[in-house]
């Protein structure tokens, strides 16, 4: 029965950290467009866009974790929006790291998909996106937050687990292009919110509070880290 049990483990453990073939440049091509079509339309965005709240909050939460503050609850509202509750100091280098990684998860996250899949490595991509989709989970402190983050969850493991090869690695080209492109835009519409009077409390405007450093600077680097991940990764994504 051991014997058995480990062979399956080192069965599962070569086909997850295994490498699979890429697909065709028209596949890689079709799924950029995918992801360009949620992303770019406004009705369409407003939805996709709580993808993109998952990865952010999910980045404010791992980074406080990474920094030693205690993560208390994350919540996703229907309007998009999210909040992060972490317990620590209220300065510090814990703190800025955790409010600078909001508007840097999502593209940051696309980088490393954009690498994982330029090794050939999709089944590990998927894995790893569902291991982290349960694990926040568990964070999760509203019934709305909780709904998204099963329907999100339960379309990875569905596809992990049942999908063909060209089926997952679809679906992963497009998720990984999907957190680059979707990565660019929130930057750009807080920044415009806040030319007409709003989000005065934004994640900019906390940084700016914490550090001293005027808020245009920080969306300067949201910015820088949202282009260059588009770019570096849309090149690893055609092979360039």
């Amino acid at each position: 029965m051991d014997s058995t049990a480990t062979a399956s483990l080192a069965s599962l453990w070569d086909e997850v950290s295994g490498t699979q073939p890429d697909p065709d440049l028209w596949v890689v091509i079709a799924t950029l467009a995918a992801a360009l079509a949620v992303v770019i339309p406004h009705g369409l965005w407003r939805v996709s866009r709580n993808a993109i709240t998952i990865a952010h909050e999910g980045g404010h939460g791992l980074v406080a974790l990474l920094t030693g503050r205690t993560l208390t609850g994350i919540r996703l509202h229907s309007d998009t929006s999210g909040l992060t509750v972490s317990r620590g100091k209220p300065h510090g280098i814990g703190m800025i790291l955790t409010a600078a990684a909001g508007y840097t998860a999502p593209p940051l996250l696309g980088l490393g998909g954009a690498a994982l899949l330029g090794a050939g490595r999709i089944t590990l991509l998927l894995w790893l996106a569902t291991a982290l989709l349960l694990a926040m989970l568990v964070m999760i402190r509203n019934a709305y937050g909780a709904l998204t983050m099963i329907v999100t969850g339960g379309l990875f493991v569905l596809v992990s687990w049942l999908a063909g090869p060209q089926v997952q690695a679809a679906f992963a080209y497009v998720v990984v292009w999907f957190l680059l492109l979707g990565g660019v835009r929130p930057a750009f519409e807080l920044q415009a919110k806040r030319a007409r009077g709003g989000a005065g409390d934004s994640d900019a405007d906390q940084l700016s509070r914490l550090t001293h450093v005027p808020a245009g600077l920080w969306f300067f680097l949201f910015h820088a880290v949202s282009l260059c991940s588009l770019i570096g990764g849309g090149r690893w994504l055609l092979g360039l």
